[in-house]
């Protein structure tokens, strides 16, 4: 074996990793900048061998391998900071739910479903809701098949909000439980709605529920971030303004760790609960080791964690996933559950960047209109 292609190849790695990980931190809002947030798994993966091959394998160290590795265990470092919160090495962002008694546990069962538009497996998605019985049922991406596909599960969710789109932005809300004057905005795109609904838990207990799925930033869809964006801020501002006690879920075509998620967290103070816990990588079905997480929910303080699941495929590109929560008010004021604080830069920056996805919303509606 030539020992050289092994260097050379070790070399490229290492420095591949260190140029993507500093390519991500440009502040700039185009695809091509803000798509290397997704695959911070799979970057620092890769840049474990990398860092491990050059401390094994590495026969002469000059002052360009040196340099090379320190920029690499830099970056390194930061990918890891990035990644680990979402594993069990770290503290634990919502508590796990306390025994009660029966009748005194209000819990919370909610599953959010991108169904993949063209994908015709719907039985798929019927059987599982029958099996699961979540509470609430998120679908995204469902036209007119997949209400009418739906309609068989309607007997057991008296409260529905339909928008069946042809889009790939088609919404469906299925609930057990009381939906209190549920309205469909667009926020930022005219032809890509959200639901935003009041909810009565079993206890009475009136809550927030808004239900997202922005356009992501691609080579096919978005130029760049910016309505995404702007459209997450613009609720999770609007949550904190009003003091709500809320629950977002959908597939907000983001990752947890991006910067605009995490100031998102800061900026509603909704919790995470997959932090201290487990990855909860919901897309791609089909290409294991390219596997992030776009399917996401976020919750106020009183609510504690029973169970976070992603379930069997149905077909789809995206896994559906289930959370059950617990109401537990008392947990609110507590330390251990406190929520993320925002910083002056973060409420300057979420004005800023909800005006600039406004403009961009018009732009890009202005072209929808245009192709339609």
């Amino acid at each position: 074996m030539d020992l050289s292609l092994l260097y050379y190849g070790i070399q490229w790695l290492a420095g591949f990793i260190a140029f993507v990980t500093v390519w991500g931190w440009l502040p700039l809002d185009n695809w091509w900048v803000r798509g290397v947030e997704f695959p911070r798994i799979q970057i620092m993966i890769l840049g474990i061998v990398a860092w491990i091959g050059m401390s094994v394998f590495w026969p002469e160290w000059q002052l360009g391998q040196w340099l090379l590795f320190i920029v690499l265990s830099i970056t390194l470092a930061f990918q890891l900071r990035m990644v680990l919160p979402y594993t069990k090495l770290w503290k634990k962002e919502v508590q796990n739910a306390k025994d009660k008694p029966e009748g005194q546990a209000y819990q919370l069962k909610i599953m959010v479903s991108n169904v993949l538009t063209p994908n015709d497996e719907t039985q798929k998605l019927v059987n599982l809701v029958k099996q699961k019985q979540p509470d609430i049922l998120i679908t995204l991406e469902t036209d007119h098949k997949w209400e009418k596909a739906l309609n068989q599960i309607e007997p057991d969710y008296p409260y529905t909000v339909k928008i069946p789109l042809d889009n790939l932005y088609g919404m469906h809300l299925y609930s057990k439980l009381e939906l209190i004057d549920p309205e469909v905005k667009y926020l930022m795109i005219d032809d890509i709605p959200s639901i935003h609904s009041q909810l009565r838990l079993q206890n009475g207990q009136v809550i927030w529920l808004y239900c997202l799925h922005p356009m992501p930033p691609s080579p096919t869809e978005a130029d760049k971030s910016t309505t995404r964006d702007a459209e997450l801020l613009m609720v999770g501002k609007h949550i904190k303004e009003n003091n709500q006690t809320a629950i977002l879920a959908g597939d907000l075509n983001d990752v947890a760790w991006s910067k605009t998620t995490r100031r998102f967290q800061r900026v509603s103070g909704l919790l995470d609960p997959r932090i201290g816990r487990h990855f909860i990588n919901t897309f791609h079905v089909k290409y294991p080791f390219l596997r992030w997480a776009l399917d996401h929910l976020f919750h106020s303080a009183c609510f504690t964690v029973v169970d976070i699941q992603r379930l069997p495929s149905v077909g789809s590109d995206h896994f559906p996933v289930m959370t059950t929560l617990q109401y537990e008010p008392e947990e609110a004021h507590k330390q251990e559950q406190n929520a993320p604080t925002a910083q002056t830069e973060d409420i300057e920056e979420t004005k800023s960047k909800i005006e600039e996805g406004k403009k961009e919303g018009d732009k890009v509606s202005k072209e929808h209109a245009d192709c339609n």
